[in-house]
Parts: structure tokens; C-alpha cells; sequence
């Protein structure tokens, strides 16, 4: 209990802190700054490669770890992307439906009184689609949109291509933790599905006999994923959104300036309608922003890109070339993999672990068909997404390398520009859009947090109940504070999910390959 307590404390001690008045908040996120600035420091430290390339170390547990996988799965990332899409279609579907319950192997490892088969209101809660769209929501935003512009204000046009690459690359790490993520997951009688690292590494480990190592990572990756769903996830995304609204409807002369607190009422009025209903009420409110957001982003990025057409060409050929020089390699590796997925919380998040927490919802028995569906997110959000940005980016003529020094508000400010050169009234859009990102970014981090803090502290409704109404209140702080320090911090909290998670996952490949063979000779056979 006083282990319990003392978690507790950590996380609640700080609202007290922040819940100030505007004028004093620079000096509280010094005080945290310099309370939690060792930590940061640890997480990115920075490998100095010479002639002013320094790349963050958390950086190759992830790069090498997304190799491993393509090369262990025989490019599951290329070859997967036909069968992903037909499982999102439901082409599969009856395979979950009709197949006998010995077909799916053995029950889930931990006791569960339940086997994970698609029964509607049981086993399981959300769709193929609606699990998708989950983990889409927290992936899809800011990263789109200002991390794309930083990567190529510093590495330009090239930095476009190894953001593809590093965009296939994760796609199999994807498909590996998610798959975990279904194959552990625990699901109470009634249905409700708690899943995500905390479990694979907990029961996949044991099942290896690593039994301590795997509780010993469980709970240091619940409390990163706690601590980044209230900073990357909440905060960051909320302030971000807040300073795009201000400025759109007039700046300083804006009916907003300095109500921030009210602009975070709203929005945490909206997100507690939501989270309070679980992740049955998430997915309903994913599976229809994202693919509207997505589309329009998509088609407003075609309408500039084909409007430049005869442009196209040299954009991909200065993509290409740029990709291979200095200074495309070091806008590659900084400018993508490092500003844009750190201040974007990682993009896509391959390797971070935090998807397999939407994706363990689906309703399923064969753990691998949901991570197939997971390996289309980094596709969707990174070669798609993020390419679209780049090539307006690149044809508009806004990528000036002088402006590395962009922060995410002026990043964002950058894209909309390129936006407005082609649609005048396009800013205005892209500020819904920014919002909604935002929205639908916090509704379902709020869902990864709350898993974590259930893992540590149980799920009685009152501890369920004492995160969302903390998550709610974290809302109103994020956009009415300026809390630089407090970024950081959630964001190296999101960088150090990757650790315990990179670890189990590598150590887990081989369950995941059995899997995937089970699943591939379901679908043989029904062929």
C-alpha cells in the first residue's frame, strides 16, 4: 500500500505545483526543470559523430531493433501490406467468426478465464478498424504537420527519404508489439480489455523464465506511459493546438489571448465526455475523425501537389539527391528521427510500445491478424502523411535550411503557410484540423496512461475515475502554462518507453513468428 501511495504521489504532487497563475509558471518549470533535468539528460544524451552530427542513443535501440525485424520476418513490412488491407476490409473476418476455438492454439497465457475469439460484447471490444483508427489517433497530428517542417528545414529535401525509410522500418516493429499486445492481453469477465507491454512483458517473459526481468520492465514502462500521457500526450498536444487558434483568430487582439484556461476548460469539457466511456467510446469518436482529418489533410496536400505538377518531378529528384549528401544525411538522422519524432511523441511510435495498448482491444483469437492491421499505421502516418507534407513543403518553396530553429508553433505556422500559397483559405482548415489532432491525440493517450496507472494501482472504478478526472485537469494546465521543462521531461518519458519495450520484444520474436504461421495457415485454408 505505501508503494501504491507513493506512486500516487509522484504523479498528483505536481498539479499541485502547476495549478498557478499565469505569471509565475516560468519559474515553476524551472523548479521541475532542475528536479527532473538529470533524467533528461540520461535519455538524450546525445553520440557525437563529428562535423556537428550528434544523434540521440535512444535513436539505435530503435533503428536496429526495426532491422532485426524486417530481416526476421522476411520484409513482413513489404509483403504484409496486401493482407493488412483485407483484414481492415473484414475479407478475413469470418475466419474469427466460424473457426473452432482449438484452431486458434492454445488460451491465452496468465489465467485468463476467457479466450481471446471475436464474439460480439465479450471477447474482445473493438473492431479490426476501430483498433486501427484508436492507435491512428494518437499517431496522426502535430508530427505531420510541425515535425516535418523542422526535419526539413534542417536536412531538406532529402530528409524526406529516410523519413520513408525509417517509416517501413517500423512498420515491423509495429506488427511485432501488437501482436504481443493481443496475445497477452487480459480480459475481465465483463468483457473489458487490459493489455499493452505491461502484460507481454510481464506474462511473455515468464513464460521464457525471465519471470523478474519482465516485472521489473512492466512497471518502469507503466510509469513512462503514465508520465507521457499527461506531457506528450495531453499537455503538449493541448498548448500546441491552443497557440494555433490564438493566432488564427487574431493573436494578441484574439478573443483567447491570455484565457488559455478557458480554451483548456473546453477541451478538457470534450475529452471527458469521451474517456469516460472507455475504449468502446474512443474508437466510436476515432473511427470517424481520423479517416475525415486524414482525408482532407491528404486531399488539400494533393490539390497544391497536382496545382504544381509540372513541379513534381524535380520535388522527388530533389528528394532523392538531397537524401544522399550531407546534408540530407544529417537532416535524415537529426532533423526526422530526432526533432520530428521527438516533438511529434515519435510519429508513429513504432518500437515505443504504446499502439499495442489500443491495438489488445480488438476482437480476435488470432493475436497476428491485429498486428498485421498495426503495421499499415506507420505506413498511413509516415510514407503517406508525412510524405504529403514534405512534397507541399518542397514544391511551395518553404524549405529553408536557416530555419532550424524552429520551434513547433512556427513549424506549424510554416506548413500552413505552404498551404496558403495554393488555398487561401486553407489556414483556417488546418487549424480544425490541429485541433481535432490534438483531440483525438489526448482521448487515446488518455486510454494508454490509464492502462498503465491500472497496472500499477488496480482497476477499482475509483482509481479509473481519480486518472481521468487528473488527465481532465492536466488539460486546463497544458494550455494555459507554458511548461517548456515539463515537455521535456514527458517527452523523454516517451523516449524511455522504448527500453523496457525494445527489450521484450526482440526477446518475444519468436512467439510472434509462431503466430504469424498459425494465422497465415488460417487463411490458407480458407483459400
Amino acid at each position: 500500500m505505501n508503494k501504491k501511495l507513493l506512486a500516487l504521489l509522484f504523479f498528483v504532487a505536481p498539479l499541485f505545483t502547476f495549478a498557478q497563475e499565469k505569471g509565475i509558471d516560468q519559474q515553476i518549470d524551472e523548479v521541475f526543470g532542475n528536479a527532473t533535468g538529470w533524467f533528461v539528460e540520461l535519455i538524450f544524451y546525445q553520440i557525437d559523430f563529428g562535423g556537428g552530427i550528434k544523434v540521440f542513443w535512444v535513436l539505435f535501440p530503435l533503428i536496429l531493433g526495426a532491422l532485426y525485424f524486417t530481416i526476421y520476418f522476411k520484409l513482413i513490412n513489404i509483403r504484409g501490406i496486401m493482407t493488412s488491407i483485407n483484414i481492415v476490409r473484414g475479407k478475413y473476418d469470418d475466419i474469427d467468426h466460424h473457426e473452432s476455438m482449438n484452431a486458434a492454439g492454445d488460451s491465452t497465457p496468465g489465467g485468463d478465464a476467457i479466450e481471446t475469439i471475436a464474439v460480439e460484447g465479450h471477447e474482445g471490444e473493438v473492431s479490426h478498424f476501430q483498433a486501427l483508427t484508436a492507435a491512428l489517433s494518437a499517431t496522426v497530428g502535430l508530427g505531420n504537420i510541425a515535425g516535418v517542417a523542422i526535419a526539413v528545414s534542417i536536412g531538406g529535401a532529402g530528409a524526406t527519404f529516410w523519413m520513408i525509410v525509417a517509416g517501413f522500418l517500423g512498420m515491423a516493429s509495429k506488427f511485432v508489439e501488437c501482436t504481443l499486445g493481443v496475445k497477452y492481453r487480459d480480459i475481465e469477465a465483463d468483457g473489458t480489455v487490459y493489455g499493452g507491454p505491461m502484460y507481454y512483458l510481464t506474462k511473455g517473459l515468464k513464460s521464457k523464465g525471465l519471470e523478474k526481468l519482465g516485472k521489473v520492465l512492466a512497471v518502469l514502462f507503466a510509469v513512462f506511459v503514465i508520465g507521457g500521457s499527461f506531457g506528450g500526450g495531453n499537455m503538449f498536444q493541448v498548448n500546441q493546438a491552443f497557440q494555433l487558434v490564438e493566432n488564427i483568430t487574431g493573436g494578441e487582439a484574439s478573443f483567447f489571448h491570455g484565457k488559455g484556461w478557458l480554451f483548456g476548460i473546453i477541451m478538457a469539457v470534450l475529452v471527458g465526455i469521451v474517456i469516460i466511456g472507455g475504449i468502446k467510446k474512443i474508437a466510436k469518436v476515432t473511427d470517424k475523425i481520423v479517416p475525415f482529418m486524414v482525408v482532407i489533410y491528404v486531399a488539400a496536400s494533393l490539390f497544391v501537389i497536382f496545382a504544381n505538377y509540372d513541379l513534381i518531378g524535380w520535388a522527388f529528384s530533389e528528394i532523392f539527391n538531397g537524401a544522399f549528401s550531407p546534408e540530407g544525411m544529417a537532416g535524415g538522422v537529426i532533423g526526422v528521427l530526432v526533432q520530428g519524432f521527438r516533438r511529434a511523441a515519435f510519429s508513429n511510435e513504432a518500437g515505443v510500445g504504446s499502439a499495442s495498448i489500443a491495438h489488445s482491444a480488438v476482437k480476435t483469437k488470432y493475436p497476428a491478424s491485429e498486428g498485421m492491421v498495426a503495421l499499415l499505421e506507420p505506413f498511413i502516418d509516415t510514407v503517406v502523411v508525412c510524405t504529403m507534407t514534405a512534397l507541399v513543403l518542397i514544391i511551395t518553396g518553404n524549405v529553408v535550411t536557416e530555419n532550424s530553429g524552429l520551434n513547433n508553433a512556427q513549424a506549424i505556422l510554416l506548413t500552413s503557410g505552404a498551404f496558403e500559397s495554393a488555398i487561401s483559405w486553407f489556414p483556417y482548415v488546418l487549424t480544425v484540423a490541429v485541433v481535432l489532432f490534438a483531440f483525438s491525440t489526448m482521448i487515446s493517450w488518455s486510454y494508454y496512461g490509464f492502462q498503465g496507472w491500472a497496472y500499477l494501482f488496480g482497476r477499482s472504478k475509483k482509481m479509473e475515475y481519480a486518472y481521468k478526472i487528473l488527465f481532465c485537469v492536466f488539460v486546463v494546465i497544458g494550455s494555459a502554462a507554458s511548461l517548456g521543462a515539463v515537455i521535456d521531461f514527458s517527452d523523454a518519458m516517451i523516449f524511455a518507453m522504448m527500453v523496457p519495450n525494445m527489450i521484450g520484444i526482440v526477446l518475444l520474436a519468436p512467439k510472434v513468428k509462431k503466430e504469424l504461421n498459425k494465422y497465415m495457415a488460417a487463411i490458407k485454408a480458407k483459400s
